[in-house]
């Protein structure tokens, strides 16, 4: 009688969670399915249409927009690491005013991004920007640079402004996990006579490398999955240069009203989130096999 009481508490407990999984993550997930299998529009009357709508994505022009967006992200990702990592390690430095530099990083992560990325576009002006203004002043280029205005240009642009975003989170993920190494491995490495780059590269690096792989994953599934910066950059020009799986779907969905070919292209999307997903639980069990059992 007591462990069925004790069930029915513990079910009562997890109801609204559970409401509001199927309530806002379920069904909306369900509903999407169902309409990449119709030719849904603004039209009054909606027909079944089977697998029409993944025929139509799954072809070359698709599958560029697909190898784009990989590219996209793992420039992306590697940047943030690489940058994070050594952000982190020059903030565990002990020199003066650290605790400054600490917080002076966090803006990018703190000021709302759609005003960073608006500060970003008027930088990458070719005619009032200040860094084709700047590469004019030293002589490095000979007159304005639209760098929003060309596909190579416009896509590493986009690159460097998610890393500017996204660095700073990575930057303190890693100096927390730098900060939780014992200090007496330092000592008896510097008692030993080892200089800063093989400690770095003896115990830093290896102790770190379970918060390294988190953080790529994370940043793998949020970059994936980016809209914002693309979009109010580039819009997924020029010419589709910086044209993404997520800025594809709401060009297909919203801006050319075609429903259910955007909710085919959802799904895709979904599918592709959910492998990243299913890689970090399993790398996450297997940096930390006794939390999972």
């Amino acid at each position: 009688m007591r462990t069925e009481r004790s069930t029915l508490i513990a079910w009562a407990f997890l109801a609204p969670a559970l409401i509001y999984v199927l309530a806002i993550v379920a069904w909306p997930l369900v509903q999407t399915v169902i309409l990449s299998f119709t030719d849904a529009s603004l039209r009054k009357t909606t027909n079944w249409v089977g697998w029409a709508n993944y025929d139509k994505i799954f072809n070359a022009t698709f599958a560029t927009v697909i190898t784009r967006t990989f590219v996209w992200t793992f420039f992306s990702v590697l940047l943030k690491m690489i940058l994070g990592t050594i952000g982190a390690v020059l903030l565990n430095a002990a020199v003066p005013g650290r605790h400054l530099f600490r917080i002076l990083i966090m803006p990018p992560w703190i000021v709302p991004m759609a005003i960073g990325i608006f500060m970003w576009g008027w930088m990458y002006n070719g005619q009032f920007g200040m860094i084709s203004g700047l590469l004019q002043r030293f002589g490095i280029v000979d007159g304005p640079v639209a760098w929003l205005a060309y596909g190579n240009t416009a896509f590493w642009a986009t690159i460097v402004t998610d890393v500017w975003i996204g660095v700073p989170i990575v930057t303190i993920y890693f100096l927390a996990a730098i900060q939780a190494i014992p200090k007496d491995l330092y000592e008896a490495a510097w008692t030993d006579g080892a200089g800063r780059w093989y400690r770095f590269r003896r115990i830093t690096l290896p102790l770190i490398v379970p918060a390294i792989i988190t953080m790529s994953m994370l940043s793998l599934i949020a970059t994936f999955n980016s809209f914002d910066i693309i979009w109010i950059l580039t819009q997924g020009g020029p010419n589709g240069a910086t044209t993404t799986m997520i800025i594809d779907t709401y060009q297909t969905a919203i801006g050319s009203r075609k429903y259910g070919e955007g909710a085919a292209r959802a799904v895709v999307i979904c599918i592709f989130l959910s492998l990243f997903s299913l890689a970090y639980f399993r790398v996450t069990r297997r940096l930390h096999p006794e939390g999972s059992k």
